[in-house]
């Protein structure tokens, strides 16, 4: 088995899981780490056992990198993206592909005109869990699937991390920060979306941050912090899908569920890889809990890292690819510019439903 070599820029929070999947997995050795900070590079290089930490310019210069894993900040997302693919090395960045379409198309267009791949977090629809609810949709456990609501209901980050201000910037907020999983659970099981009518708001146009080291420190906020709206897919099914940051006290929702002629399925968070899938038959009046017995059912961070390595080697398309990541990042914009316009946004872009994960 021939080995593709990894190059992770960005070794910040995110980064931990990274270093250790991708250690983990056969096929890929991660031999180089880059960030801003080279000393912070160097000390997780010595940390995860990789054999270099050392500066951007440099990673994106050694030959001995195949594949670039991209996880620095959102903002930096297009940048990093293009000069990779510019350097020649096939490129897999953390969500979202990037911060506006118009670089989103760039980083697509131009790994097309290089004949290199380009990948995009999350990965998370090839876990365990919603590999287990494809199965169910296609062999037609719910029937033809109707409708699905979706429901991301949270605080914000200020509470927790450690450095929130860019959740609050442009590239930030509940649709760009957790709207990627739902999004991408959403295509991976009712395939792409046709139209989008949504509504917005920024609640508090100031939040003050209540974790260390910055406690005390105000955010200007600067994008939605509630976000709404309906998505007709291309297959006819409509979904209701709230994003926020504006719920203090919690919520019961479910993540997922999807509304079918013959039942329902409950579908697991999409931001995990594992369970629980609940389904319930048409006539039944009880819930059914699905077996998830199917790989990946842990933190498998970098899973889609692992697909693109081995698709590069067996020539067929990866997963969580650019024509994937590309379509969720233009259905995030969409609800926002319905909600700015007052009219339903109609997608200009689509992509093949992904294909299921065979063990």
């Amino acid at each position: 088995m021939t080995t593709i070599r990894v190059g992770i820029i960005g070794t910040g929070n995110i980064s931990g899981i990274y270093f250790k999947n991708l250690q983990a997995f056969e096929g890929v050795e991660v031999v180089a780490c880059a960030d801003l900070d080279v000393e912070r590079a160097k000390a997780k290089a010595a940390e995860h056992g990789v054999a270099r930490g050392c500066s951007v310019d440099e990673l994106l210069a050694s030959p001995d990198v195949d594949l670039v894993v991209n996880l620095t900040i959102p903002a930096a997302h297009a940048e990093v993206c293009i000069r990779a693919l510019e350097a020649g090395k096939h490129v897999y960045v953390e969500k979202p592909l990037a911060v506006s379409r118009e670089d989103g198309r760039r980083i697509v267009e131009l790994a097309a005109a290089k004949g290199l791949r380009a990948g995009a977090a999350p990965d998370t629809f090839l876990g365990a869990g919603i590999q287990t609810c494809k199965r169910l949709i296609d062999e037609g456990a719910i029937g033809e699937p109707l409708s699905a609501v979706a429901f991301m209901m949270s605080r914000g980050h200020e509470h927790w991390h450690p450095a929130p201000e860019f959740y609050y910037q442009a590239g930030g907020g509940p649709m760009f920060d957790m709207g990627p999983y739902y999004l991408t659970a959403l295509v991976a099981l009712l395939g792409p979306i046709a139209e989008i009518s949504g509504m917005t708001r920024i609640t508090h146009k100031e939040r003050t941050i209540l974790s260390e080291p910055k406690r005390g420190q105000t955010i200007q906020v600067e994008v939605p912090t509630h976000v709404t709206g309906t998505l007709r897919f291309a297959s006819g099914a409509i979904a209701t899908m709230i994003t926020s940051f504006d719920i203090p006290a919690g919520s019961s929702l479910r993540n997922i569920e999807i509304y079918g002629t013959k039942g329902t399925l409950a579908v697991p968070d999409p931001n995990t890889f594992g369970g629980p899938v609940r389904l319930r038959r048409f006539g039944e009046t009880e819930w059914e809990d699905v077996p998830v017995a199917l790989p990946y059912d842990g933190n498998s961070r970098g899973v889609g890292v692992l697909d693109m390595a081995n698709a590069i080697r067996e020539g067929r398309p990866h997963r969580a690819n650019d024509a994937l990541a590309f379509h969720v990042l233009e259905a995030m914009h969409g609800f926002h510019d319905s909600s700015d316009q007052g009219a339903v946004y109609r997608m200009s872009s689509s992509c093949a439903s992904p294909a299921p994960l065979h063990p």
